[in-house]
This record gives C-alpha cells, sequence and structure tokens, in this order.
C-alpha cells in the first residue's frame, strides 16, 4: 500500500439540522482519502474513524447498529457512519475493500447508500447465526428487510455499488477481477444522496473493520448482470 500524506479531519456542526440529525448525532465533516472524501457523520463516526494514508479502521461500540425491524423490537439507529455526497441524477460507482473483525453474531463491515434514517440500503460482511461469514445487504424503505447471501470466499472482499441512474447493482469480489451480483434494483431515491461506509456490532461488546481501495466515481458499470 503506497505511503501517502494522513487524511485530515475538521468538524463542525450542521446547521439548523432537521430531527433526524439530533437523533443521529450528525456532523459535517471534511475527512479526505484518495478517492473518496466523507462529509458527513452519524453518531459519532468522526470519533470512532482512525486513518492512515488510504486506510480507515472504524470501530462500533457495544450494541450499534442500524436496522428498522417491522414489529420495532429489534429497531436500533446508532452505528457509525461515515457519508459522502453523490449526484443521484448522474452515473455513480462506490467500491472499497472491507476487513471486518468478527467477535459476536451479526458483527459486520458495511456500504451504504443513504437518503434518510428511514430511506438507505446497507450491503455487509456480515457474521451469521452459525458463525458463517457472509454477504448481507438491508434495504431499508420505512422498515428493513434481510437478506442474507453467499458465504465470504475470502476475509477480506471488495464491495461495489453502481448506478446509472435507473438502475442500482450491488456487488462483491475477492480479486477486484470476478464480480459476483448480490442484487438489483430500480434507484429510486432522490437526486441528493449519500454513499459510505459503517461497522456494527449489533448484539456483541464492538468490533472495528478496516477499509481501503475506496473509490467513488462519477460513471456507472457497462454490465449490471457481471458487475463490469
Amino acid at each position: 500500500m503506497k505511503k501517502i500524506a494522513a487524511a485530515t479531519l475538521a468538524v463542525g456542526l450542521l446547521a439548523g439540522g432537521s430531527s433526524h440529525a439530533q437523533d443521529l448525532g450528525e456532523k459535517a465533516i471534511s475527512m479526505r482519502l484518495p478517492g473518496i472524501v466523507f462529509s458527513r457523520a452519524l453518531n459519532g463516526a468522526e470519533k470512532e474513524a482512525k486513518v492512515a494514508g488510504d486506510v480507515i479502521t472504524l470501530t462500533s461500540q457495544a450494541k450499534r447498529d442500524n436496522f428498522r425491524d417491522p414489529d420495532g423490537k429489534l429497531s436500533n439507529n446508532t452505528a457509525p457512519i461515515l457519508l459522502a455526497e453523490i449526484d443521484n441524477t448522474k452515473p455513480f460507482t462506490f467500491v472499497a475493500r472491507v476487513k471486518p473483525t468478527f467477535h459476536e453474531t451479526y458483527d459486520a463491515g458495511t456500504l451504504y447508500l443513504w437518503a434518510r434514517d428511514d430511506l438507505w440500503l446497507k450491503v455487509a460482511m456480515e457474521r451469521d447465526e452459525r458463525k458463517s461469514i457472509r454477504v448481507v445487504t438491508v434495504r431499508t424503505t420505512g422498515t428493513s428487510d434481510d437478506n442474507n447471501h453467499d458465504i465470504a470466499p475470502a476475509s477480506a472482499l471488495y464491495l461495489k455499488i453502481s448506478s446509472d441512474t435507473k438502475t442500482v447493482g450491488i456487488y462483491y469480489s475477492a480479486d477486484q477481477k470476478t464480480w459476483q451480483l448480490v442484487r438489483l434494483f430500480k434507484n429510486d431515491y432522490p437526486a441528493k444522496l449519500w454513499t459510505g461506509i459503517s461497522t456494527q456490532s449489533p448484539v456483541g461488546d464492538g468490533t472495528s473493520a478496516v477499509f481501503d481501495s475506496m473509490a467513488l466515481t462519477k460513471e456507472s458499470i457497462k454490465d449490471f448482470r457481471m458487475g463490469e
């Protein structure tokens, strides 16, 4: 991994924040890394992030998650999230290599699409109930669904979210050459949208995940079935 100057981080309160922003401890930040600039932090994420060159280690404290349970029993919106603004009227692709540390069930490192606290999507490397590490997606429109996908083929994976403005595709890869489709759906998110990273430990005592090789570009993949 090439050596570069450490990222700079400046934090300030958002002016005139909404009730959602207050609930989520939202702050405006400037966290610059090669390929992406995070400008928004939820739930104190800026305090949980350690930056070294082009690598972020993001920590989740105990019992942190982001999930809106249909019956409310498991609802939790406390996971630390770092976000970068995107123009959803134009194509985009966000990719990052994710290497979580797993201590307990549902510990995970995640990528996000975020519109507001009741409209978002995450794709994760997550430990399941049988202690397998899986690719998992959760799509929230008011309430959250929950989808367990393939068992992860490696201890670190490249995760990718891409849109051509009409379609959103979610993918993973062990080598950034062969991509596996996870989820494909209509892009019905608003024009102002955010993408980013998070870590969670819903039932555990906390964990962390390492994110590197991050790139947010203003173009979409060409083949939504192959992820290329």
